[in-house]
């Protein structure tokens, strides 16, 4: 029996009042606060998913000023946000972003108190995360930097330091940054130390002071116009099918479980079976040339090399499966009536509301390895993670780490992960120098201290219970001088949302630090806006539009000189590499740019194939000099 109008309003009251657009009454409804605004309706969407995509200002409107979240994702995977690009409503678009931010900053400071709490209640240490970026593709893998990230934690402090800022517009970002997190009782100071400038940018956030207002974040026209003039794309790491079982080694017929040593520690060895990184790239809002723009950017030969499988979905049929551009209502084209769109048992088929959706979706396979280790001094969940947490805010690398160690890993401490970042990139983290034992540091103090008995612990833990059966029993303990958590002396300080009103707004999204890196290789134009909020926003730089070109001309022609035998500058100590003295390409079309990316392929391919014959030449001279010597014996 078909549902009843009745029964919608009664079932889903919110949703109702969107899909007609009685944004008076929705207002006079979410100020009795009785309903939850995050539920779904039959078709996986909230009430503000269903405004915007809608196309409803004004329901939008109200519910946002509610505290509708933007960031819940529909049944699709798509973000509210994303939604309101694909409607191609600027003034959409103003609203979501304005809010987003809001909520964003909001959040941040909602979840200070709990990682305080984590912070208080767990040892101190000191450790670092080697970070070593990899790929299989010739022109990139040059490329590829490698980073130590040094982390202190003490009490509720926190101090990260990195040399590798991140990647934009085609090029690894350096510099010596440190990120001091202090948390107090009731405010906490996140402070960004540039030490190449000898500034310090602070940001202080109280727990009981002044709300934030979303009016303040009102985004540009620029900001919007930047963002609608650019595809929607997400990646996401596909974790429901991933496996994971112990690596096997030995050979003639007999294998064993495989262990090996990091870092002085014992580990298993883990394969994460199934791993797959999905990227949807979404057009429908564009125009038609900035869709002839991105075709004509995945017409490269290097698609079928990097093993993509690539997927083109559209949805432009009428309501008579008729194809269609033109509808009388661009939000609702295939004019689905309210009783069809809210009866869970009524078969929509193809056809929905919103804007049709011209979809591509690429998909790749990648085979994840760890190293466990039982006895790795570190705990994941209570020391590691929330600093993991913390950093991910801001840097898609640790948001992609964050993503993994999240899953039901076996058990033990992961001292070593390989895990995808993107497309084309690896990266192989491993922990070591746990509090200065291996290499000294300054402010840091390892001292082996012994366990009390299980009397003179008012509550022992599980550690120090089995610490205090056990005679003799000692364990280590970090000191740390709490200067390591003060900005260096001399340095310049300024408040941070200063720094925010004179910089250049950037949005960055570790799915579209993917997109960047593919449009790298494969695409001679077209550059990205991304999505993702920095923990001071102070990682955003200009961006030239010839950026992109000359990178990907610099790679061709590096890769050109190395395989005619020509020598490459090497980067002054501290600097990045200056661009080599070469011919530039000007304005080269995109077949012209395809043979030379072909070129430049096989050039590497025949560097490395003689690299290969040279070393077997050496192994077999090394071989006879050997067998010589034995006979001379």
């Amino acid at each position: 029996m078909p549902i009843t109008s009745d029964q919608i309003r009664e079932r889903f009251p919110l949703h109702w009042l969107v899909w007609h657009n009685k944004f008076h009454e929705l207002l006079e409804v979410l100020r009795e606060n009785q309903h939850d605004l995050e539920r779904m309706d039959p078709r996986g969407r909230t009430a503000l998913h269903l405004a915007v995509t809608l196309g409803h200002l004004e329901s939008t409107r109200a519910l946002l000023s509610h505290g509708a979240l933007i960031s819940t994702e529909n049944a699709c995977g798509w973000t509210v946000l994303q939604e309101a690009v694909s409607t191609g409503n600027p003034e959409m678009v103003q609203l979501t972003l304005k809010h987003r931010d809001f909520q964003r900053a909001s959040l941040r400071i909602d979840g200070v108190p709990e990682l305080l709490a984590k912070l208080r209640s767990t040892p101190d240490f000191y450790v670092e995360m080697k970070w070593e970026f990899t790929s299989w593709v010739p022109l990139v893998s040059r490329m590829c930097p490698s980073d130590t990230y040094k982390l202190w934690k003490k009490g509720s402090y926190v101090r990260v330091d990195t040399t590798l800022l991140g990647f934009d517009q085609m090029s690894w970002q350096r510099g010596s940054r440190s990120y001091i997190f202090k948390g107090e009782v009731d405010s906490a100071t996140l402070m960004e130390v540039d030490h190449d400038r000898h500034l310090v940018f602070v940001e202080s956030l109280q727990m009981n002071g002044p709300q934030l207002s979303p009016d303040a974040m009102t985004p540009t026209d620029d900001i919007v116009c930047a963002r609608m003039a650019q595809p929607i794309v997400t990646v996401h790491m596909e974790t429901k099918n991933i496996a994971f079982e112990r690596t096997k080694s030995g050979i003639w017929g007999w294998r064993s479980d495989k262990s090996e040593t990091v870092n002085g520690y014992d580990a298993k060895v883990f394969g994460a079976h199934n791993v797959e990184v999905v990227t949807r790239t979404r057009t429908e809002h564009l125009t038609e040339e900035e869709k002839e723009r991105t075709r004509e950017a995945n017409k490269t030969p290097f698609q079928s090399f990097l093993g993509i499988v690539e997927e083109h979905e559209e949805n432009l049929k009428g309501a008579e499966g008729n194809e269609t551009l033109v509808f009388s209502n661009p939000t609702n084209p295939t004019n689905i009536m309210a009783e069809e769109y809210f009866d869970q048992e009524f078969d929509l088929g193809e056809r929905d509301i919103g804007r049709p959706i011209e979809q591509t979706t690429k998909t790749q396979k990648f085979k994840a390895t760890l190293w466990l280790c039982d006895q790795f001094p570190l705990t994941l969940q209570d020391q590691l993670l929330p600093i993991i947490d913390l950093m991910a805010r801001s840097n898609a690398h640790f948001a992609r780490l964050k993503d993994f160690i999240t899953l039901q890993l076996p058990s033990g401490f992961p001292v070593k992960i390989e895990i995808p970042l993107f497309h084309v990139l690896n990266a192989r983290i491993t922990f070591g120098n746990l509090n200065g034992t291996d290499e000294a540091v300054d402010g840091v103090a390892a001292i082996k201290v012994e366990s009390p008995t299980e009397e003179e612990v008012e509550s022992p833990t599980e550690e120090e219970t089995l610490l205090a059966a056990t005679p003799g029993a000692t364990k280590m303990v970090c000191d740390i001088d709490p200067m390591t958590f003060e900005a260096p002396l001399g340095y310049n300080q300024v408040q941070a949302s200063g720094r925010r009103e004179r910089r250049r707004h950037h949005d960055e999204d570790d799915a579209l630090l993917q997109f960047a890196i593919q449009q790298s290789l494969l695409e001679a134009n077209g550059a990205v806006v991304g999505d993702q909020m920095t923990m001071l926003e102070a990682l955003g730089a200009t961006t030239p539009e010839e950026y992109e070109n000359e990178q990907l001309q610099r790679a061709i022609q590096e890769s050109l000189m190395l395989s005619q035998g020509e020598s490459i500058p090497e980067a002054a100590a501290g600097e990045p590499s200056p661009a080599p003295v070469v011919q530039p390409i000007a304005e080269a079309p995109p077949d012209d740019m395809d043979t030379q990316l072909r070129l430049a392929l096989e050039m590497s391919a025949k560097e490395q194939a003689e690299a290969d014959r040279r070393r077997k030449e050496e192994e077999e001279e090394l071989e006879r000099i050997l067998q010589l010597s034995l006979t001379d014996k």
